[in-house]
């Protein structure tokens, strides 16, 4: 059961809610969104995430965007590399190094001790059944709506084995709206994703093939020997990561149709991969971008003008 936020916004008028969709690290573009409307004027009074989107509104929530803003930014290659857990057991990446890290820097403890209302959205393994995280340890929910099936391990939350909440719910709109938003911001990371070349040539080669770098490979970091074996395919993180846009572009589709929100920010950032975490500086330039450009549409829905 999730509490209602207050029944007004910040400035008397109506509440505003935030929905920051998944993508990997497209979800920097989030940073730049809110930032964007924090010049805007345009306090939200709730947030709400799904995957990456989770982990940024969790921060924002735990006024701690700066710092995270500061931190993404300041990765290199080496850094994000760092950050990985490798493991093989219900993912290639475990995840426990980089939520250890954010949970140290960048999120409150508790949901009660949140500056505003936040939730995450996951999906329960067993049933695929939707699950809404609300309270108890805000790390432990961000964990659970960050795992992404075969990357990184599933989590067990109240029983539950839980993964990421793409699976079900990719821009969250419907949980801003049961939060109580009567306007709703949402961030669609995927409407560009589908039918273009979107990765750029590697800018990064990693030592000589070795077991991490095949693993790596897997996930989209390393090289990679598929396309020497099969030129006419593409390799295994290709057809993984592209798969994992298809499903999670064409469920947001679906969701966002029959529970639109008032104002749909749609940065384009297609060329970026879903390990893309070093070219945080270029993701959150272009949320900055998509906001502008949605200007018009903020002002009108929130009677600005």
């Amino acid at each position: 059961m999730i509490d209602l936020a207050p029944t007004r916004g910040s400035s008397g008028g109506p509440l505003v809610g935030v929905a920051l969709g998944g993508g990997g690290a497209r979800g920097w573009a989030h940073l730049g969104v809110l930032r964007a409307l924090e010049e805007e004027g345009i306090r939200p009074d709730l947030v709400c995430g799904c995957s990456i989107g989770a982990l940024v509104g969790a921060a924002f929530a735990s006024g701690k965007l700066a710092e995270l803003t500061q931190w993404t930014e300041s990765l290199d290659w080496q850094g994000v590399v760092s950050m990985l857990d490798i493991g093989l057991k219900g993912g290639l990446i475990r995840g426990d190094k980089v939520m250890q890290y954010c949970t140290r820097h960048f999120l409150a403890d508790d949901f009660q001790r949140l500056s505003i209302p936040f939730a995450c959205v996951a999906t329960e393994l067993e049933s695929g059944r939707e699950v809404w995280l609300r309270q108890g340890s805000v790390a432990d929910a961000v964990r659970a709506s960050i795992a992404l099936p075969g990357l990184i391990s599933p989590t067990v939350h109240d029983g539950r084995v839980l993964v990421d909440g793409g699976l079900v719910n990719p821009v969250p709109v419907s949980l801003c709206r049961a939060m109580g938003a009567d306007v709703v911001i949402a961030v669609d990371l995927g409407s560009d994703l589908v039918g273009r070349a979107r990765r750029r040539q590697p800018k990064h080669e990693l030592p000589a093939d070795t077991w991490s770098q095949r693993l790596l490979a897997m996930v989209g970091l390393g090289n990679g020997n598929d396309a020497a074996t099969e030129p006419d395919l593409p390799s295994l993180a290709t057809i993984l990561t592209t798969s994992i846009n298809i499903m999670q572009m064409r469920i947001a589709r679906s969701r966002l149709a029959g529970e639109p929100a008032d104002v749909l920010i749609t940065p384009r950032v297609a060329q970026l991969g879903i390990m893309d975490f070093d070219h945080a500086t270029e993701a959150i330039a272009e949320g900055r971008a998509a906001a502008e450009r949605a200007r018009p549409t903020l002002r009108h829905a929130l009677a600005l003008d």
